[in-house]
């Protein structure tokens, strides 16, 4: 690398062939216990970008502060995104942060685009849900925290917004207590400095923290709080922190027993208890900030290292694949100069660039090049290792949850490892093992809502409207697209309202079609609204002989299955 250095200053190679050798170099990253990969959920206009645009500007990964109502965020980069101020696809991002590398997952809040939640949980080990302290739990908060409940993922809290006047950190705390049924651990309390300016008093350390203003909160200053009412309400917050946990952590218990107080339980050994707790989902801890006004934001990012688990500490059941590669696909874009662009979140063994795979549903497939995902901007690299998230070209005919391998057999014998490992293997070599219930890959797309149909504005604009919802469907897989054979009309099922007009702006936006929408028809079921019971008795007469029937009928009311 120093040569290199000095070759470039020096002016002994051309500096573009230079520049072109060393971005050939394979840029190889290393599987440890250094990564975080964690998904960002909440409710709409909770703040999750702006917590995400913080987190990117203070870990130096970008230069300037992105701000929603601006339209400059990074991870918020499609135009419709921009233009109407909300997160419509999850967005990918790597960042440095205190020695560890975090992938962050930036998703949407509008319930129309809950599919791309979901997509995306599958390639976090733990989520940060953003609440907004003046609101609490909301509608959307519950989806995605029952979503999380479903990949048992580990989480924090962190309630925004809480330099506002109306903001109520003791309903957020008691909301997500009551609403979702959580154990909520405060480590952090709200207060307010000479200033009136929003500062955290930390419970575990027992100090006061205060961001300066003047540097965009890139500093904050930590102060021991003097004795006084403050100090001893924390101390009291910490104690029972402490005894809360000490429920939980035989080894915090122990001490707690040994020492018969509180006072003599240090900081780390309260951490590593608290991170234990986290990560078997006994508990959440709650953190609180203000992202808009740069306060909270790099204590966050400390919790998520300390408390959210690395990537070796689950996805225990990949371990049948041994160093074979394994990895899931979890999203597609497409770029204009790039063509489709896979997601991959990789589980064990390395991939490299010109490797061949092997999907779950049998196609091969070669990777071209592998990017390193920063929103729609790409960092080419060489090769990535189990742990991490990369982003891989040339990948043809995969689709959002296939599961990919290095061949057939690999799969195969990973997959008979794990029925061994049950204890349910199977005598008969020539049983079709279910690749999907192995290895929980769930491919259930929600039903469409909304349907209506779409034309394009002259027949010679049809194939390429065909083609681009093609596109379009294959990144998001709750856009359904069917033809009516009666009408003969192109007819899309979609979430809702908005998520239909996303798809006609980026179809005139991104493929220059000025495509024409139908009205929205909404789809529905019917049920019974109570049960019901007739017979019907028949009488005839047949060659001088009476003949009776009786039929009884009973509709009942299903209720565990209301529309089926």
């Amino acid at each position: 690398m120093k040569m290199l250095k000095y070759a470039l200053h020096s002016g002994g190679m051309p500096r573009n062939r230079l520049l072109r050798q060393l971005s050939a170099h394979i840029f190889r990253r290393s599987y440890s216990s250094n990564i975080r990969n964690i998904g960002i959920l909440a409710h709409i206009d909770a703040g999750k970008t702006t917590t995400t645009e913080r987190m990117l500007f203070y870990s130096g990964k970008t230069r300037s502060l992105g701000e929603v109502h601006r339209g400059n965020t990074v991870t918020d980069y499609l135009t419709q995104e921009r233009e109407r101020g909300i997160t419509i696809c999850s967005s990918a991002v790597t960042f440095p942060w205190s020695g560890n590398r975090i992938n962050l997952l930036d998703t949407p809040g509008h319930i129309d685009f809950t599919m791309e939640v979901e997509q995306s949980l599958y390639a976090v080990d733990g989520v940060v849900v953003v609440l907004d302290g003046t609101a609490g739990v909301e509608a959307q908060t519950v989806t995605v925290w029952t979503q999380a409940d479903k990949h048992k993922l580990p989480r924090l809290a962190f309630v925004n917004k809480m330099d506002r006047p109306d903001a109520d950190f003791d309903k957020c705390v008691n909301d997500l207590r009551t609403k979702l049924e959580t154990q909520p651990v405060c480590i952090q309390y709200p207060s307010k400095n000479q200033d009136g300016l929003l500062t955290i008093n930390d419970v575990i350390t027992l100090e006061q923290l205060t961001w300066q203003p003047k540097d965009l909160g890139r500093s904050y200053s930590k102060t021991k709080l003097e004795p006084s009412d403050d100090l001893r309400q924390l101390q009291e917050k910490r104690n029972e922190l402490i005894d809360q946990l000490s429920g939980l952590d035989d080894e915090l218990a122990d001490v707690v027993i040994s020492t018969e107080s509180f006072d003599n339980v240090s900081n780390a050994l309260i951490e590593r208890a608290l991170r234990r707790a986290t990560c078997q989902q006994k508990v959440v801890p709650v953190l609180l900030g203000s992202a808009y006004k740069n306060v909270g934001i790099q204590r966050l990012m400390d919790a998520v290292n300390t408390y959210l688990p690395a990537p070796e500490e689950r996805n225990q059941i990949y371990d049948c694949f041994g160093n074979e590669v394994a990895g899931k696909v979890f999203k597609i874009v497409h770029d204009k100069q790039r063509g489709p662009l896979t997601l991959v979140r990789i589980l064990r063994g390395e991939i490299k660039r010109g490797m061949r795979l092997i999907c779950s549903r049998g196609q091969a497939e070669v990777v071209s090049k592998l990017y390193e995902p920063l929103a729609d901007e790409y960092r080419e690299v060489g090769a990535v290792q189990s742990g991490d998230v990369v982003i891989c070209a040339g990948l043809k005919s995969t689709v959002t949850g296939d599961l990919l391998t290095s061949s057939q057999t690999a799969l195969r014998n990973a997959q008979k490892r794990l029925k061994q490992s049950q204890g349910t293997v199977s005598t008969d070599e020539d049983e079709e093992l279910d690749t999907d219930e192995l290895f929980g890959i769930d491919r259930q797309i929600p039903d469409a809502v909304y349907f209506c149909s779409i034309e394009p504005p002259s027949v010679s604009s049809q194939t390429a409207m065909e083609q681009a919802l093609r596109q379009l469907q294959r990144e998001d897989p709750s856009l359904r697209v069917s033809y009516d054979s009666v009408t003969g009309q192109t007819v899309l099922g979609g979430m809702g309202e908005l998520h239909m007009d996303i798809i006609k702006s980026r179809i005139l936006s991104e493929y220059k079609i000025d495509v024409d929408l139908g009205p929205l028809q909404i789809a529905y079921k019917e049920t019974i609204e109570s049960p019901s019971l007739t017979t019907l008795s028949v009488e005839k007469e047949i060659a001088g002989s009476k003949q009776n029937v009786s039929l009884t009928l009973e509709v009942v009311k299903d209720q565990g299955e209301l529309f089926r």
